[in-house]
């Protein structure tokens, strides 16, 4: 789900313009539009035309309609929503008050208005239009003070989080600055992690790098896991998969930083 425009005011009254774009999202639409709403989008109807003769014919013409909303059908194996209702704004082609059904599908674009938005229409809406909450793969890859936490979608890989931390070089004889600056820079890793991949959606992790960072990176994650008490961690380490040295694709999935 794309969301193009949301104007909710202080009272919780306002609209939403939405473009479906997957045939899961006109479930989420089936579940957004509510009797009594606003939907504004655009339809097709049906006139009368008369001509100078006097011979009066009919024409299909496209028109763009906002009604309030009376009664709602979702048809599952056309992914096609019919909303029907009065319209309620000036047209050319339909008078005030008059019915009509609007058939919202994917790729088409409508405006829904509501006098009260609540939180769980709302949170809705935010997880439709969330790539991360249709992404069950992410990815880390990383090596010695760089990281990028990714997603991966059906038709996308999201980067994330960016995380870069300098690291000196180890010292003869005097290693500390560089292990206190790989421990940060592995802890900020962490927290990207926790922050930004939803382990409820995610099946698997693939932690990918050259050499041993990834084994060190793993075993510091999960040292610290155990230390702190960290239960999101713990029961979800079946899902880290170690890779070695990997290259994002580059073909057909647009790399999106976000």
């Amino acid at each position: 789900m794309k969301l193009v425009r949301k104007n909710i005011e202080k009272d919780n009254a306002g609209q939403v313009t939405l473009v479906p774009e997957e045939p899961e999202d006109m479930w989420h639409t089936y579940n957004l539009v509510q009797v009594g709403d606003s939907l504004r989008a655009s339809t097709i109807r049906k006139v009368q035309t008369e001509s100078s003769t006097g011979s009066v014919g009919s024409n299909r013409v496209r028109t763009t309609l906002t009604l309030c909303v009376e009664a709602i059908d979702f048809d599952s194996q056309a992914c096609q929503l019919r909303v029907k209702g009065t319209n309620i704004q000036e047209n050319e082609y339909v008078k005030m008050g008059a019915y009509h059904t609007i058939e919202l599908e994917p790729n088409r674009q409508f405006t829904l208005a509501k006098k009260q938005w609540d939180s769980v229409v709302l949170e809705r809406i935010e997880q439709a239009c969330d790539p991360a909450w249709s992404a069950d793969v992410a990815a880390v890859v990383m090596q010695e003070g760089l990281a990028h936490i990714c997603l991966v979608t059906p038709s996308m890989t999201l980067t994330r989080a960016k995380v870069e931390v300098n690291i000196p070089r180890k010292r003869k004889g005097n290693c500390s600055q560089h292990d206190r600056a790989l421990e940060r820079f592995y802890e900020q890793v962490v927290q990207a992690i926790q922050r930004h991949i939803h382990f409820d959606v995610v099946k698997c992790i693939l932690v990918a790098s050259p050499g041993f960072v990834r084994e060190q990176f793993c075993d510091y994650m999960f040292q610290q896991a155990v230390k702190t008490d960290n239960k999101l961690l713990l029961e979800n380490r079946s899902k880290f998969l170690q890779q070695g040295p990997v290259s994002l694709p580059k073909m057909g999935r647009r790399n999106m930083e976000k």
